[in-house]
């Protein structure tokens, strides 16, 4: 009776960030203003742990019994029902529980961090609305709500991206990472509208039993899995839609934590959930191994030309959610959750303790800190599990997650290894330099009175990194992990894992890294520099092709419709006007005037009707005409 009660209030999950959402308006809009904004921090932390202890309930029911589903009749008229649907199972109820989990630690740490901030009611009311959308998607058997929660999380981005909406890079980035997303669920769209009428329902299960035996034509299948890819490639920040998630560290840190820790990990989730519509396209298969391929290397490289924290940890992000694509690409649903699950955390982590840093030093710049191990020892312990918990270390959940993988595609795909085991060693060198520009060295003058931190962003961090600590632990308890996981260690590919992290926290640890940073006099050098450091000028290749070709193109339409179109307009305008003024003068009163002008106008239009009836006859015998000529 329990287990079906919380089956049946499932949905209610999603709904507490949303009502605490509601609930910061009057704060938010500034119609209460005598009690300051903290309140609505309060009723948004109340409603996110009330979320996740029911949560915390619903996954302990889940792990003892089967999947359950839970249709809601939204809207049923003659033939059309509109349902939404939600799945009860551990993989979606763990899912669930992390996402209210993480979004309470970064609410209680967006306590400290936005403490003086004057629009906080503001700030947990959008938190709140992005833990409503991501609740929703984890548990959602629809593509139909899916589809809805995507939108919301994309609108929800744009908000809380251009929170601090005075400085021009904030709405500039707020407006790139809009838009980006908008051309991925532009496509989406259409895919998901051809699958409706394919299918004839949008639920999971209804689509999976549609996809046994679907018989469609190469073409049809490869635009379909192209369209189901498009949207979550944008939402995961994957090339070629991977600029806004470097733009998008513009916003508050606590936005910057959830955004790559959960919201790329959302975009992932529902291509999890395509497995078996993607398997009806090869070349949609095929495309996520080559996007993922190219993103993960790509990026991970890039990562460690930066001199931004945030920037640098947000191109591993799309790093890794690359990986999480090529694991989905050779259809391995259960490696990619392992990796989402243990990146989350791991990440969420790490963008803490940067936070922190940022917080005390008002700085994020790698080359003006320093020498910060000794005067916060909480951050610097939080950054030490969290690039441990990342990366392939035994025994923390990276290790474990990346593991599942090599052994995945040891047999089939051993050049995919290659791929898994450059992006760690990379990732390793990247956060060792990190860790060593931030917290070792000698004190900076922005690093040298820096404190720690407050209890509101000590305690989240100190209960992260013991979650990161027991991650394989806790994805054995999602079903990620096989109850025998430590088969993993006799298996000698773990050597591999193991030797690229290793070998890429001794690179990071011993190679040169000047403060001043400055550019290689050497021309190849200072080019491989510039290259990674502007992410290979795709930004400039943009401009320079769809940016250029859209602006030109916005140009020709604004002259066809300022001088064709609005020209025409006018000119039927003034001839009207002129006709107008012309006749008021032939206004004499005369009865015998006006039935002339009234015959005129008839007989003139009689004409006009029958010439080209007259021109269409004669034409006609002019054809009988030349044939009979021709017969004789």
């Amino acid at each position: 009776m329990t287990q079906e009660f919380l089956t049946q209030t499932s949905w209610l999950v999603p709904f507490y960030g949303l009502v605490g959402a509601v609930l910061s308006l009057p704060w938010a809009t500034g119609v209460i203003r005598r009690t300051g904004p903290r309140p609505a921090a309060y009723f948004n932390l109340l409603m996110t742990v009330l979320a996740c202890v029911h949560g915390w309930f619903i996954l302990g029911s889940a792990l003892s019994q089967p999947p359950q589903e839970l249709v809601i009749h939204w809207l049923q008229v003659a033939d059309l029902d509109l349902s939404l649907a939600l799945k009860i199972s551990p993989i979606s109820a763990g899912a669930m529980e992390v996402v209210t989990s993480l979004s309470l630690l970064a609410q209680l740490y967006s306590l400290g961090y936005m403490e003086k901030d004057w629009a906080l009611a503001r700030f947990f009311a959008l938190m709140g609305f992005f833990e409503g959308a991501m609740s929703g998607i984890v548990i959602s058997n629809s593509l139909f709500l899916t589809y809805a929660l995507l939108e919301m999380l994309t609108l929800s981005t744009y908000l809380i991206v251009g929170f601090w909406y005075a400085q021009p890079l904030v709405v500039t980035a707020a407006r790139d990472a809009f838009l980006t997303k908008r051309v991925g669920d532009v496509l989406l769209l259409m895919a998901v509208v051809a699958l409706a009428t394919m299918a004839g329902s949008l639920n999971f299960p209804d689509l999976y039993r549609w996809a046994e035996t679907a018989n469609l034509s190469a073409t049809t299948a490869t635009l379909l899995g192209l369209g189901l890819i498009a949207g979550p490639l944008g939402k995961c920040a994957q090339f070629p839609l991977h600029l806004w998630l470097d733009e998008a560290m513009e916003g508050p840190n606590p936005a910057s934590l959830l955004r790559n820790s959960l919201v790329v990990s959302c975009g992932a989730y529902v291509l999890i959930q395509l497995v078996p519509v993607l398997s009806l396209s090869p070349v949609g298969l095929s495309t996520l191994i080559v996007i993922g391929t190219v993103t993960a290397i790509g990026e991970s490289f890039v990562a460690i030309a930066q001199i931004d924290m945030k920037r640098s940890l947000s191109h591993t992000t799309s790093a890794w959610l690359g990986l999480v694509f090529i694991a989905i690409g050779v259809q391995r649903p259960d490696v990619a959750a392992a990796l989402l699950v243990a990146h989350a955390v791991a990440k969420a982590l790490l963008f803490m303790s940067i936070g922190s840093v940022i917080l005390t030093t008002s700085n994020q710049n790698l080359t003006e800190l320093g020498g910060l191990w000794s005067r916060m020892p909480a951050t610097t312990s939080a950054f030490v599990v969290g690039a441990a918990g990342l990366i392939g270390l035994l025994p923390l959940g990276g290790y474990w997650a990346l593991s599942k993988g090599i052994n995945s595609l040891w047999s089939d795909h051993l050049w995919l290894v290659v791929i898994f085991l450059v992006v760690n060693g990379v990732t390793a060198f990247g956060l060792t330099r990190v860790f060593r520009l931030i917290f070792l060295g000698s004190p900076q003058p922005k690093t040298r009175r820096a404190p720690e931190v407050t209890w509101p962003m000590a305690l989240p961090m100190v209960i992260l990194t013991v979650v990161t600590l027991i991650m394989p632990l806790l994805l054995q308890q999602l079903c990620l992990l096989p109850p025998s996981k430590y088969e993993y260690l006799i298996q000698p590919t773990q050597l591999l894992l193991a030797a690229s992290s290793l070998v890429g926290c001794i690179l990071g640890s011993i190679v040169y890294l000047p403060r001043t940073w400055s550019r290689s006099v050497l021309t190849p050098l200072k080019f491989v520099q510039d290259l990674l450091a502007y992410d290979f000028y795709m930004d400039r290749l943009y401009r320079l092709t769809i940016v250029f070709v859209v602006d030109l193109s916005s140009k020709i339409t604004v002259w066809i419709d300022r001088y064709i179109v609005d020209g025409l307009v006018n000119l039927v305008g003034l001839a009207t006007v002129f006709g107008g003024q012309s006749l008021k003068y032939n206004t004499s009163g005369k009865t015998q005037f006006y039935a002339l002008t009234i015959l005129l106008g008839v007989s003139l239009m009689a004409l006009l009707m029958i010439w080209p009836l007259s021109q269409w006859s004669l034409s006609q015998w002019s054809l009988e005409q030349w044939s009979l000529i021709s017969g004789h």
